[in-house]
């Protein structure tokens, strides 16, 4: 799907001129082999910023833009980003019981945009998502979470195994949601700290993360079709996770 022209910037000196400015750079895709005196500056100023290139054929560019776009598109984003590790401290030094929801890879606008707008809804503190191979945050996105993306934190981590490792350093217990799981969403403790996987659309969560996590848990499904959208599914679990905080409050 081709991103809409407001969502990005492309040429070398308007992506470096974005970045100065201060822009939220969401992802910044860099054609193969691409060389020059300019984009040697560019390579320093994004190590500088700490952004990670996604190196690419120039036809996934040319799906991007036809104009000239020099091998470089930059997709910028209205919502500003955080790190897990700064926030964290925070929410704990404030009293609160961290609720975080990690996404692994989920990579429809749509679906992230519903997840947010859920997850803003029942009080999750920060939602987590991996630099590479997230859905873009762009305006479909913010379109779709009905404006919750404004009101949400969300944090880019480079490896999302280290971040589940540090959250349970932290005393955050990282629930993976999976089919292969043996226990129900009813049947663990969401009242403490914790944080809530889901995974890519297709595949689920990467083996890797869903080996770190602490458990593993699944929906009851009595039907024929035996899997949700994942955004059904995470708002299921997410109410299952406030309603266990409700009670533990006496709210209801």
């Amino acid at each position: 799907m081709t991103e809409k022209k407001e969502d990005f910037v492309f040429g070398l000196r308007p992506v470096i001129e974005a970045i100065e400015a201060g822009k939220t750079i969401d992802k910044v895709f860099i054609q193969n082999g691409l060389q020059g005196s300019i984009y040697a500056d560019l390579k320093v100023l994004l190590a500088k910023n700490k952004l990670r290139p996604n190196y690419v054929p120039i036809e996934k560019l040319n799906r991007f833009t036809r104009k000239n776009h020099q091998g470089i598109v930059a997709f910028i984003s209205d919502i500003p980003f955080y790190k897990i590790e700064d926030l964290l401290p925070q929410l704990f030094e404030e009293g609160k019981t961290p609720f975080l929801l990690m996404l692994d890879r989920l990579t429809d606008v749509r679906n992230f945009g519903a997840i947010c707008r859920t997850a803003e809804c029942v009080g999750i503190d920060a939602v987590i998502i991996p630099e590479k191979g997230a859905a873009p945050i762009n305006s479909d996105a913010i379109k779709t979470s009905a404006g919750a993306l404004y009101n949400i934190k969300i944090c880019k981590e480079k490896n999302l195994a280290h971040t589940v490792d540090f959250l349970q350093q932290s005393g955050v217990q990282v629930f993976a949601s999976t089919e292969k799981a043996d226990k129900l969403i009813y049947d663990v403790d969401f009242t403490e700290p914790c944080a809530i996987v889901m995974g890519n659309e297709e595949t689920g969560i990467s083996k890797e993360v869903r080996h770190h996590a602490d458990e593993k848990i699944k929906l009851p499904i009595e039907g024929k079709t035996q899997s949700l959208n994942v955004s059904v599914a995470c708002g299921a679990i997410m109410y299952e996770a406030m309603r266990q905080k409700l009670n533990k409050n006496n709210i209801v």
